[in-house]
């Protein structure tokens, strides 16, 4: 096994001058700012409308946009790795990324806003992907839990901090500050990177096949825009918009998973998919992303609904739990390194069952301390699940497919997140019109309530059948471990 590890791993034997800590601090850096950009702007959404004149399905465009671009850029995220240094990609991205929020802090006009805003998703939507890329060339898989868990800890740090900052700095600084406190933060990382990021990847320039770029383009593009336009229609899923983006995307994903697996030189090798523990760990991602966005996006509304309370409280309400979460983080990769997944991720998804099925229980009387305790639990079982999961399943892929496995999984984050909006929205609306159409006084204030807690709890136990799935999987896991790595074994 030492030996195997010596082998994968001759970038830090051969170069034992260069520190390792410099190239995760440039690189965290940097994703940390870009991360928090993603949340940054969700408070001030309503102080565009009104500072532009627009309308909320205008204003979307600046979430909606920024996962479409990015869902556009990952795929491709592991063809820019093999054709560029480390060093290369990562200024690069971070020029590219302070080059949009510029352009957004000077805005005159919501069409430049957008711009600017697009143009950072495309540095955002690659930022994660080299992060990862590098953190498993560096580090063998006895060590990387204990990374991965730093990781954890910026990736869910920036967007818990991301809604309570920006509406600071909304309400006595102005949204344009909400993109000129980062420009600092982002030449500081630029500046860093230039005197201390080094390469640590190989360069092999792999043919570039611009059918697959084409495919991956309008597959995964259309795709989030379909799931994304759900709510801006009351048709829904049957919107003509939605069903033919939705078609359009679905079709494009085919055609591009099957060039990829039919090219000698993929932009993104679907074979990592060989892999059982691969494969096991983005299941269990999606599972935890959409479970995670159950509660983040039903829960406010159910507080500013039957519990009456305001946006600023509902927000300060799930603010521990998200902090909790980004604390825990370190400890449970470390803990991974020590015990492995499966000691940690039964427990975590028994949690997360429980935690789905007592939230599905929430009415119009339920404590806001349930939901507090409710969501701190959640919290902790990602924070147990998710990293351990996604490392685990890593550490299984040999080492010239890494670029391909955090592509993967990085594409995957844009699309689980759509797709948990709308559906979850989906079956809180459903639920909501179909109580209210059977209700004898539909108007009346208390019955709406009702119907939003019928919604709620209908919501919950979906995440709840969901959460089941995710024990029974948890049960499955085993370490992967370097021995466990052999081309031979999917060749």
């Amino acid at each position: 096994m030492e030996k195997d590890s010596a082998r994968q791993y001759e970038y830090l034997s051969e170069n034992p001058d260069i520190k390792t800590l410099p190239i995760m601090l440039s690189l965290i850096i940097g994703a940390f700012f870009a991360i928090l950009n993603e949340t940054l702007l969700n408070i001030a959404l309503t102080t565009l409308m009104d500072q532009f004149d627009i309308t909320l399905p205008t204003v979307q465009w600046m979430a909606t946009g920024f996962m479409l671009v990015m869902g556009i850029v990952i795929p491709v995220s592991a063809l820019l790795i093999q054709w560029f240094t480390t060093r290369q990609l990562f200024l690069g991205t971070m020029i590219i990324f302070t080059l949009g929020t510029a352009i957004a802090a000077s805005a005159p006009t919501f069409g430049i806003l957008l711009t600017g805003r697009l143009i950072q998703a495309v540095g955002t939507g690659m930022l994660m992907p080299i992060m990862f890329n590098v953190f498993l060339l560096m580090y063998p898989p006895h060590k990387r839990g204990r990374i991965m868990g730093i990781v954890g800890l910026v990736i869910m740090f920036a967007p818990a901090i991301g809604p309570t900052l920006s509406g600071i700095i909304v309400e006595y600084l102005g949204w344009r500050f909400l993109f000129i406190t980062v420009i600092p933060f982002s030449l500081f990382s630029i500046v860093f990177a230039y005197f201390f990021l080094v390469n640590v990847s190989e360069v092999t320039r792999p043919k570039i096949d611009i059918l697959s770029i084409l495919f991956s383009t309008v597959g995964f593009g259309a795709t989030i825009y379909g799931f994304s336009s759900v709510g801006e229609s009351e048709a829904g899923f049957l919107s003509p918009v939605v069903l033919v983006s939705l078609l359009l995307g679905i079709s494009g994903i085919f055609l591009f998973a099957y060039r990829q697996l039919h090219l000698d030189e993929p932009i993104m090798d679907l074979r990592v998919f060989k892999y059982p523990m691969y494969r096991h760990a983005v299941i269990m991602f999606v599972i935890i992303i959409m479970a995670m966005f159950a509660s983040e996006i039903i829960l406010p509304i159910y507080m500013q609904g039957p519990l009456a309370l305001s946006a600023a409280t509902a927000g300060i309400l799930l603010l521990p739990g998200s902090l909790l979460n980004g604390a825990l983080s370190p400890f449970m990769g470390q803990l991974f390194d020590k015990v492995g997944p499966r000691p940690m991720m039964i427990p975590a998804t028994l949690v997360l069952s429980g935690t789905m099925f007592m939230m599905s229980r929430l009415d119009t009387g339920s404590s806001v301390w349930m939901i507090v305790i409710g969501f701190l639990l959640l919290m902790v079982s990602v924070s147990a699940i998710m990293m351990p999961a996604q490392t685990n399943g890593l550490n299984q892929l040999p080492k010239r497919l890494y670029p391909h496995g955090t592509a993967v999984i990085s594409t995957l984050q844009p699309m689980a997140g759509a797709i948990g909006v709308s559906v979850f929205i989906s079956i809180l609306n459903a639920r909501q019109a179909n109580y209210l159409s059977n209700a004898e006084t539909p108007d009346d204030p208390a019955t709406i309530d009702l119907a939003m807690v019928a919604g709620v709890e209908l919501v919950y136990f979906t995440a709840f059948i969901f959460s089941i799935v995710a024990v029974v999987m948890a049960l499955r896991v085993y370490r992967a471990r370097p021995d466990d790595i052999a081309d031979t074994k999917v060749e």
